[in-house]
């Protein structure tokens, strides 16, 4: 098992957040989907469990060319299918990736708090001392393109050159975080993510688990840079606008996986 916390500190507020990540969300399920692979949705409906309230999502993952040659390989017919169930409490969201053939074997919890912060709370999560103590803390910057490779930049999603026509954000020089934390005026807010992974396969567990998380980190740093960049997209929109956006989403991509070439993120070997 190999844990760690990813935190995305954005110049939005947590009430801007929602709307923007289901936006973001939709947007970019459609940008992965194509030629029988991506993303399928089963079910998308409010929940309410234990007091908790929120929308559970089912979604199925298609990804045969979403993961390394060397996993291709070894992988049975059919098993590159990962069920993504999502808890969305917000602020609080749980989500919680399986695999049919891997059963037990593979798991991939997301814990995500949305914290009105610049990411300087240690364990939001409330891990106890010993499991606290052996997670890694990864901070990602947005507005870093270092951390993205050559093939993923896109100049349309670069926080560094990104002016928001409708708010006025960006674009994020190198000292942005500095100067949003010394204005109260400017919306902020930190994404604190809690990645645990877990691969049981005899002498491939380790090199798994830090490949997924490696993983998530990219998808992350990716996701969040486009949600910059798409906020005059997303801004005016309102809870209802996103329902009605997310069902004409699930058509669409049940459309696209059908009839579109294969598209998105390739792996990185």
């Amino acid at each position: 098992m190999l844990i760690k916390e990813f935190r995305i500190v954005l110049p939005v507020s947590v009430e801007e957040y929602q709307v923007g990540q289901l936006y973001a969300v939709a947007e970019a399920s459609k940008s992965e989907t194509g030629g029988g692979e991506g993303v399928e949705v089963l079910e998308n409906k409010p929940y309410e469990k234990d007091g908790e309230k929120g929308q559970y999502t089912h979604k199925i993952y298609h990804l045969h060319s979403k993961v390394p040659t060397f996993i291709r390989v070894i992988a049975p017919k059919g098993s590159l299918e990962v069920h993504e169930k999502a808890w969305n409490a917000y602020p609080y969201c749980r989500t919680i990736l399986t695999n049919t053939y891997m059963k037990s074997n593979f798991m991939i919890k997301i814990e995500t708090w949305h914290k009105p912060d610049m990411g300087d709370q240690d364990n939001v999560h409330g891990l106890d001392k010993s499991s606290w103590a052996a997670t890694e803390v990864v901070n990602i910057d947005i507005a870093d393109r270092s951390c993205i490779s050559p093939k993923d930049y896109k100049a349309d999603h670069d926080p560094a050159i990104f002016k928001s026509e409708k708010t006025g954000r960006g674009p994020l020089g190198p000292d942005w975080k500095e100067e949003l934390a010394n204005n109260p005026n400017c919306p902020h807010m930190c994404a604190y993510k809690l990645v645990t992974v877990e691969f049981k396969w005899l002498g491939l567990q380790g090199k798994i688990e830090n490949f997924i998380q490696k993983v998530e980190r990219r998808l992350f740093t990716h996701f969040h840079r486009q949600l910059f960049c798409w906020i005059d997209k997303w801004f005016d929109l309102s809870m209802d606008d996103i329902r009605r956006m997310e069902e004409e989403t699930k058509k669409e991509l049940d459309e696209m996986r059908q009839n579109d070439e294969v598209k998105g993120m390739s792996a990185e070997d």
